[in-house]
């Protein structure tokens, strides 16, 4: 047996499955969020419940759901029948989670949660079944074949349930004005909070740790003034402390390959002009943005009159374990 290429097949199978997904979505999904949106809105929570691998997407739903700032409260179908209920409001919105739409547990909550007067959403395969039957609103989740060669295991249908339910609740975010202040208040902790609660006043070199340069400073002395401070990049400020420019090693690389006899010339004629700058004021989350898709070691940081301030080095993200 190649394992590999087995390995593959499933891969490839779950991936078709998804894109199926992706394919008949229609106005069902839209009128879904814009449900949930009037739930959150009047201050109303989200009751998500499932049993099995539902059950367990659904966990990782109503934990999505809250680290992005919609209330959601995760509900044991068997706990909830046994006093659990006590936290479904009226008005409430539930969430149900069931592939065959048949689960027995589920459909002995349903008449519970309309006396409570909470509206229902279905997450199912099942188009057809009692859960969509008797819910406000459903979202077919169906798959032609599971992953499992045997056809039995939940595979191809788990993942598709997955990746509608991360489709709500990112849609739900970007619906909602959800910004990275907002998520940086609610995931204060770890590597994450890290990146979401730093500013870049707060991890910027400043001060003597700083290559600061004027456009007529000669290429010899900016090397020397980079190497005093172990820097790839000198600021190239005017008179007045403004942002000039900006002169790395990349540059004198690239100028002496041209010209060897280029130590006593003004770095103006060689320097970046118009660097990529940040306001100290700014999430470092901003920072790791500019890093990856602006493609730069080095970022400038600037105060509100645009004067060159800091600089923040890729390097200086892995000493502070921000990434």
């Amino acid at each position: 047996m190649n394992y590999i290429e087995k390995a593959r097949q499933v891969i490839d199978l779950e991936m078709s499955e998804v894109q199926r997904l992706r394919d008949r979505l229609d106005e069902r999904f839209s009128d879904v969020i814009s449900r949930v949106m009037e739930t959150l809105n009047a201050k109303r929570k989200l009751i998500v419940c499932g049993v099995g691998k539902s059950g367990n997407i659904g966990r990782k739903l109503a934990a999505t759901l809250n680290s992005t700032g919609a209330t959601a409260y995760p509900l044991n179908a068997q706990d909830a029948l046994h006093g659990d209920l006590g936290a479904v409001d009226e008005g409430d919105l539930a969430i149900l989670l069931s592939y065959s739409g048949e689960t027995a547990e589920l459909l002995a909550l349903l008449p519970h949660l309309r006396r409570l007067g909470c509206g229902i959403i279905a997450i199912t395969g099942g188009a057809d079944s009692t859960l969509a039957r008797h819910a406000d609103l459903t979202l077919d989740t169906h798959v032609t074949r599971e992953a499992c060669p045997l056809n039995l295991a939940p595979t191809s249908s788990t993942t598709a349930m997955l990746v509608l339910c991360d489709a709500l609740a990112m849609v739900l975010l970007e619906a909602r004005g959800i910004g990275q202040d907002d998520f940086a208040k609610l995931h204060p902790g770890g590597s994450l909070g890290r990146v979401l609660l730093t500013r870049v006043r707060d991890l910027m070199r400043k001060g003597d740790e700083l290559a600061v340069i004027q456009p007529h400073t000669a290429i010899r002395d900016a090397l020397q003034a980079m190497t005093r401070v172990r820097s790839g990049a000198a600021i190239v400020v005017d008179d007045s402390g403004h942002l000039a420019g900006v002169f790395t090693h990349g540059d004198f690389v690239r100028a002496f390959q041209k010209d060897q006899a280029i130590a006593d010339k003004p770095v103006d004629g060689f320097m970046t002009r118009k660097p990529f700058s940040i306001h100290a004021d700014k999430l470092a989350a901003e920072v790791l943005s500019a890093l990856q898709h602006v493609r730069v070691d080095d970022v400038v940081v600037v105060d509100d009159e645009n004067r060159a301030i800091g600089l923040v080095d890729t390097q200086d993200l892995t000493r502070l374990r921000v990434v």
